[in-house]
């Protein structure tokens, strides 16, 4: 069981003491173990940190609010970056998990939570992978992000998110000075077995040991 840090979570100890860790956020009506079997494929060896979001629209967990499809409440998103960034060192400490080891892994509301802790709390990650992000706030001034590594996955045809929002997000990143990879794909806010091999490549040309 784990340990009570703030958010029910799912824990799972890295193999080696400094290999990285991934912090996993789910999209919306997600839950703690959807992004595990990911992890497994895509970084076999690496920790597993697995949060639910406390924000519940229409039953649904979700990481902050957002007043309509694509509009956030950027008040609550200020809020609740703060509190995932609380967690994280929590269970860093707790754990006795390498702090410049987490990258985040996120899907959709998670991918934009993962993006705000990139934009409003530097330091906490060290990459992260997002998939189907936009972007959910603009900080001014921008963090200091050189040397950070991103990798974004989006769909030409998404629905929910325009391309021109994930390459507002691109160059929002890159301004900061991180360093981002990016993919498109052909279809639209799912998942396929393409973003899967891309982010796995992007991953261990970066991470693995």
């Amino acid at each position: 069981m784990a340990a009570d840090l703030g958010f029910d979570h799912v824990f799972r100890a890295p193999a080696a003491a400094h290999a990285p860790t991934l912090l996993l956020l789910h999209g919306t009506g997600g839950n703690e173990h959807d992004l595990v079997p990911l992890a497994d494929t895509l970084a076999p060896g690496a920790g597993v940190l697995s949060p639910r979001g406390k924000v519940l629209e229409r039953g649904m967990p979700r990481f902050f609010r957002r007043l309509s499809e694509g509009v956030f409440d950027l008040e609550d998103l200020r809020v609740r970056t703060r509190e995932l960034t609380a967690f994280v060192a929590a269970a860093a400490s707790h754990y006795g998990l390498d702090p410049a080891a987490i990258v985040a892994l996120g899907f959709s509301n998670g991918a934009n939570i993962a993006a705000s802790t990139l934009l409003l709390e530097p330091g906490t990650l060290a990459g992260a992978i997002l998939f189907r992000a936009m972007v959910p706030i603009v900080p001014d001034p921008l963090p200091a992000l050189s040397g950070t590594s991103v990798f974004m996955s989006n769909g030409r045809t998404d629905s929910l998110i325009p391309a021109a929002e994930a390459e507002r997000l691109t160059m929002l990143l890159r301004q900061a000075g991180a360093i981002v990879h990016v993919e498109w794909q052909p279809g639209g806010h799912q998942l396929t077995r393409q973003d899967l091999a891309q982010a796995q490549k992007w991953w261990l040309e970066r991470w693995s040991a």
